[in-house]
Formats: structure tokens, C-alpha cells, sequence
């Protein structure tokens, strides 16, 4: 019981950790460069580029979860079909489908970035 609530607070922790950084990182690097005279346009300039995010975010997640999914299908029927080890047919297929769905994901990413 103890180390599950320990693990939960490393976790927790460290999840904290690094949104405070990257908070922590973009608020000292704008106010550099306010220090330096930069226009404050730039900050603005920035959300009209990464617009596109979430979209780019739902279809790498959605491909990634659909080729698992595919790979799990495959796997069983490789496993039911071929008497191929269970132990090598589910991780191998869904890996290697996972990885041509997410191939598949970057490049969609760079056509709608691209827009």
C-alpha cells in the first residue's frame, strides 16, 4: 500500500516538474526579451503557427490507436492461424503496426502543417 501511493506521488511529481519548467523556461525567455527590446508581436505570432496543434495532436493519437488496435487483430490471427508464439506475435505486430501508423501520423502532420 505504501508504494503505491509513493509511486503515485513520484509520478505526480514529477509531471508537476516538468510543466514548472517549461512554464518556468518560456516566462525567462520572454522577459529577456522585453528586456531587450523586442516587440511583443512575436508572442502573437507564434499561436497563429501552432493553431494546427491539437489537430495534429488528435490525428497522430487517433492513427496511433487505431494501428494498435490493428496490430492486435493481426497478431491473434497470427497466433490462431500460424501456431505463431504468443509471446512474439503481440509485441512484434503491434510495434511494427504502431510504427507505420505513426509514420503515417508525421507525414499527414506536414500536409496539414504545410496549410
Amino acid at each position: 500500500m505504501d508504494t503505491v501511493i509513493f509511486n503515485v506521488l513520484i509520478i505526480f511529481g514529477t509531471l508537476f516538474g516538468i510543466i514548472y519548467v517549461g512554464i518556468s523556461a518560456r516566462t525567462r525567455v520572454r522577459l529577456a526579451l522585453i528586456e531587450k527590446g523586442a516587440d511583443a508581436s512575436i508572442f502573437a505570432s507564434g499561436l497563429k503557427k501552432n493553431s494546427n496543434i491539437f489537430s495534429i495532436v488528435l490525428v497522430n493519437l487517433s492513427l496511433l490507436l487505431v494501428s494498435v488496435g490493428i496490430g492486435i487483430f493481426l497478431a491473434a490471427i497470427l497466433h490462431q492461424s500460424f501456431n505463431i508464439d504468443a509471446r512474439v506475435a503481440y509485441p512484434g505486430t503491434i510495434f511494427t503496426v504502431a510504427g507505420i501508423g505513426l509514420f503515417i501520423g508525421y507525414k499527414l502532420s506536414s500536409k496539414i502543417g504545410n496549410q
